[in-house]
């Protein structure tokens, strides 16, 4: 009895190695009835290969793994007083990335604003390490962190002046604490934006990417992988969440800062000294201008480049839609015998120099082109 039992199994097992090793090749279809029951049978189709990625599948992938290496989670510490537990210990969290073998990291000011705890970089291997701040520059909202870690792999950093709308972007960053999150879409727009501190964010970056608390110091990179901009806010209608509608610094602006933070400590940005409004057809043929377009000098700056140079700021209030304006100042229309047209303009010049070196400004004035020699001053608050 023992043995026909034996027997029984060794064919039952024998039956089901035959059948799981000698089937068809290729074939796919596995069907499983249930025989308690009048149901129809349930077919698996299974994949016979790997899944092959399109272009586009494997540029996101050659991206992601390319970047991510470069991209770090930032942790800041701070004790803050709160009325009813006295002082606390508070955390704040953000994005960032390397730029260098030697251990610059760049990241929002706002992420490691207050830490009087200290600031721990993460890198994607999740080895942590103490970082000092090298210097920030709150009116650009950036910061520029170093710390000691061998084997880093920096970032490559493109030139934002050539961007388009509609051209592919992609943003990796920490949100939510998610670590090493890749999120993809274009470029929405370009335009002038007040950040966090109420400064102007020149040639802003505006995207549909998705972009959530913790991407804050990330980079935002295109197609190739190269860094056009620093991911620093978003548009959430109060929600703090993603809607569609973020922001990143163009990386041409921190180039201009950086460059200044490791030869200064500090930021010395030059400016005109001037607080500006952009002209076009349409008005400056209301004010009876000889040309179609400028950036009309509506203020200049108790002591700025401009006062100093001699250029005027407007005398008469007047209203664009709700915008009140000042006219009646100078127009300018060139600098270093390039055309301007808006103060995006003045800002790429601003990008090319430094504080105290001298340019030629072109204005209107009284319906005449005038030409000044002007020492750039170095940036204090939100004028250009």
């Amino acid at each position: 009895m023992k043995m026909r039992r034996f027997l029984l199994v060794l064919l039952l097992v024998g039956g089901f190695w035959y059948l799981t090793t000698h089937l068809p090749a290729g074939l796919g279809h596995w069907s499983l009835v249930h025989t308690g029951g009048s149901g129809s049978p349930l077919e698996l189709t299974e994949a016979q290969a790997a899944p092959a990625y399109d272009a586009e599948e494997q540029n996101n992938i050659a991206i992601y793994k390319r970047v991510l290496p470069s991209v770090v989670n930032i942790t800041s510490k701070s004790l803050v007083f709160n009325f009813f537990y006295g002082t606390v210990p508070q955390e704040g969290q953000g994005s960032g990335f390397v730029l260098d073998k030697s251990g610059h990291v760049l990241t929002n000011y706002h992420v490691v604003e207050g830490a009087n705890r200290g600031i721990q970089v993460m890198l994607s291997n999740k080895r942590p390490y103490a970082a000092k701040v090298v210097g920030t520059d709150k009116v650009h909202d950036l910061a520029l962190l170093q710390i000691e870690a061998p084997n880093l792999e920096p970032v490559t950093l493109a030139d934002s002046g050539q961007l388009s709308v509609g051209q592919k972007v992609y943003a990796i960053g920490n949100p939510f604490g998610l670590n090493g999150t890749m999120t993809r879409g274009i470029i929405s727009s370009i335009r002038s934006i007040r950040g966090s501190e109420g400064a102007p964010i020149e040639d802003a970056i505006q995207t549909d990417a998705a972009i959530n608390p913790g991407n804050s110091g990330g980079p935002l990179l295109n197609s190739r992988g190269e860094v056009i901009g620093i991911n620093t806010m978003i548009a959430s209608n109060g929600a703090d969440q993603s809607s569609g509608i973020g922001f990143a610094i163009p990386i041409n602006t921190a180039k201009a800062v950086l460059a200044d933070l490791t030869r200064y400590g500090r930021v010395k940005r030059p400016s005109l000294g001037i607080v500006s409004y952009a002209i076009g057809p349409d008005l400056a043929s209301q004010m009876g201008l000889n040309v179609d377009h400028g950036v009309l000098v509506q203020k200049v700056v108790p002591g700025g480049a401009a006062e100093r140079a001699g250029l005027r700021g407007g005398n008469q209030q007047a209203y664009v839609g709700n915008t009140p304006i000042m006219l009646g100042g100078d127009l300018i229309v060139g600098i270093d015998n390039q055309d301007v047209a808006d103060p995006q303009d003045i800002n790429a010049m601003m990008d090319k120099h430094q504080a105290g070196d001298t340019i030629t400004v072109t204005i209107v004035r009284g319906g005449k082109q005038i030409t000044f020699k002007l020492i750039l001053g170095e940036a204090r608050g939100t004028s250009t």
